[in-house]
């Protein structure tokens, strides 16, 4: 692929929060007594990359919509105070990796995540001078997909030196809908309808193998 321009999925791409989260999960959802056990962090897999209000809904069957934002609103805030401070897991080799392709190419983050939890990720780890940009569905409100296309246009990227990277069905369909070659990570959370979809890697420094 002659691309210039590098476009990150978060969670189940380049780190795993789960460890960090739930616990800020378990803390808010158990003072208001809405769960009867604690969530452990492979309770998360199935919602990984999908939005804190559907996941909310799904976790707690017939809570309202509005007491489902006001205990978003607590957990957003002390998960974005958290990872600050805990972080959370990078995969194998994403920090030689991320810190070699800032040399050749433009990189990017979009994330369905809330606002603020991109930006705990580059300040914990110290990356900020890697991203050129990055957007979430905290800031717009919008899906992933149009998300994409928001950071591409306001950065002025082409569709014909751009991809983007992500690990779950729903990361293969934003790319698709803007035009995107995608590259499939099978570490992470997701799986695709296409199960023997190409170009996959097994960790991201094989992201360079695709890369020209």
């Amino acid at each position: 692929m002659s691309t210039k321009n590098l476009i990150f999925d978060l969670d189940g791409t380049l780190w795993d929060s789960r460890a960090t989260i739930i616990n800020i999960w378990n803390k808010v959802l158990g003072k208001h007594q809405l769960i009867k056990k604690e969530l452990k962090p492979e309770d998360m897999n199935q919602y990984m990359g999908l939005l804190a209000h559907d996941i909310i809904k799904d976790i707690i069957p017939g809570i309202s919509d509005l007491q489902a934002q006001e205990l978003l609103s607590e957990i957003v805030a002390e998960e974005n105070k958290v990872l600050r401070i805990q972080g959370g897991i990078l995969y194998e080799g994403v920090e030689n990796t991320l810190r070699s392709l800032s040399n050749t190419h433009s990189l990017f983050i979009v994330s369905n995540c809330q606002k603020g939890y991109i930006e705990s990720f580059l300040e914990y780890y110290q990356f900020n001078d890697l991203f050129v940009d990055f957007e979430s569905h905290g800031r717009t409100q919008k899906p992933k997909s149009e998300n994409i296309h928001l950071l591409m246009e306001r950065n002025h990227l082409s569709i014909e030196n751009s991809l983007y990277i992500g690990d779950t069905q729903t990361d293969y369909n934003a790319a698709i809908s803007n035009n995107l070659p995608f590259v499939f990570c099978t570490y992470g959370f997701g799986k695709l309808t296409e199960s023997e979809y190409q170009p996959s890697i097994s960790k991201l420094s094989e992201l360079t193998l695709y890369l020209s």
